[in-house]
């Protein structure tokens, strides 16, 4: 079986794809990956092939919100026009000779209409359960900031219509006209032709549960984990074994708020704690020149986060499961999309805390940092820890895997 992995979101929505096609390969079957340029030489190395799609996402990741604010429907609406034409110019070649195609995360516009004009299989994923419909909860606010959760399913019923003829309004006409030009019929919901009548929920039961029964449609394998055997750079390594556990403080790839870095320090400080600064590509400044701080790149989360005593971060999907992996309490500062969904987790489920949305100080953190230190959260954090699944790619690969010998023994009895 060959199957193509295609997404064109940051490292939050690759990895995850990574640990797929790791777990195909396992299985004896062939991986490749339509991702953005940015991954290529990572993936490349891991020996698998990949084609790039669409601009480096870096640049735009790291750089400064906009002053004017968010996009005008205008300018989405090109975005998303955007998107979609490099999609289809793409997808095709990526995916030739492929069995099936995953299309992962939201932007995943084309990759159904490319299975379907190819003829081959295809399965969606989404990484997190509010990104999916359901009266148990609300869409997330993409089209309109500041759009509020419905408390009443009939209300929840509401939004998601709402958003659906809004993926209609702002991705239809240019969806259909590419369509109509590979001789596909035009299709009268954007968002269900995206998501299809099965969307798969890579997200762990325990930490993202699925609020409906199991046979609604909603197939959960688990989180995508992708083992990472890479040693902790010897520095790092030397800076957690010359004392206590310290804080640490990452971003990943998405905008931090500002001067985080020294507002962490300054909190854990406060509290007699060092701390680690992971730049990443939200290129967080070391907080200072001064003792009990080091800051590095990056490192492998599975090995760093179980040998320190709190991590503060933005509440992605990636770095909440892999801190809940390790039972290390966490302090979430969402910023935007589905971190405000994993931020409340983290609370529900009594595991660290989440910061208000408002900008943080040493003072708030140092507020925050206290609660999540206190020996009763790191013994739930330590609890939740063994309720965590490692198995969600390879779950993911044999259903893929059983998808396939299903059509292919069809294909031979017709």
């Amino acid at each position: 079986m060959r199957v193509l992995l295609s997404t064109i979101g940051t490292r939050g929505e690759v990895q995850p794809m990574v640990a797929l096609a790791t777990a195909l390969r396992e299985l004896g079957h062939e991986a490749r990956l339509c991702v953005p340029p940015d991954f290529r030489e990572w993936i490349e190395g891991m020996g698998f092939p990949v084609v790039p799609i669409g601009p480096e996402l870096r640049p735009v990741a790291s750089a400064a919100p906009r002053v004017q604010g968010p996009p005008t429907p205008d300018q989405r609406r090109r975005m998303l026009e955007g998107t979609i034409a490099v999609q289809f110019a793409t997808i095709p070649a990526a995916a030739e000779g492929c069995d099936v195609i995953v299309g992962g995360g939201a932007m995943s516009i084309a990759a159904r209409s490319v299975a379907e004009r190819m003829g081959i299989g295809y399965v969606y994923v989404s990484y997190c359960p509010v990104t999916l419909p359901s009266p148990h909860h609300a869409p997330l606010p993409i089209w309109e900031q500041g759009q509020g959760p419905a408390d009443a399913p009939a209300g929840n019923r509401a939004l998601w219509a709402e958003d659906a003829r809004r993926w209609n309004d702002m991705a239809g006409a240019a969806l259909n006209a590419h369509r109509a030009s590979d001789g596909l019929a035009p299709v009268a919901d954007i968002r269900g032709h995206m998501f299809t009548d099965r969307p798969w929920l890579a997200a762990d039961p325990a930490l993202g549960p699925w609020p409906e029964p199991a046979d609604n449609g909603v197939v959960q394998t688990g989180a995508w984990i992708l083992p990472d055997r890479r040693p902790l750079p010897p520095e790092l390594d030397k800076f957690l074994d010359d004392g206590e556990p310290p804080v640490c403080v990452g971003f990943g790839s998405v905008h931090a708020p500002r001067d985080i870095a020294r507002a962490t320090a300054g909190a854990a400080r406060a509290l007699g704690r060092r701390v680690i600064v992971l730049r990443g590509w939200a290129g967080l400044s070391p907080a200072d020149d001064g003792p009990g701080c080091l800051a590095i790149d990056e490192a492998d989360q599975q090995a760093l986060f179980p040998r320190v005593a709190a991590v503060v971060h933005h509440g992605g999907a990636g770095t909440t499961t892999a801190a809940a992996l390790a039972g290390a309490p966490q302090v979430v500062v969402p910023q935007h999309y589905d971190q405000h969904y994993w931020a409340r987790r983290v609370v529900d489920l009594g595991i660290g805390t989440a910061h208000p949305p408002v900008a943080p100080t040493a003072e708030s953190l140092t507020a925050a940092l206290r609660r999540v230190l206190h020996p009763g959260v790191a013994a739930r954090a330590r609890a939740v820890a063994g309720e965590v699944r490692t198995d969600g790619a390879a779950a993911a690969a044999r259903r893929l895997a059983d998808m396939a010998g299903i059509a292919a023994e069809r294909t031979f009895r017709a």
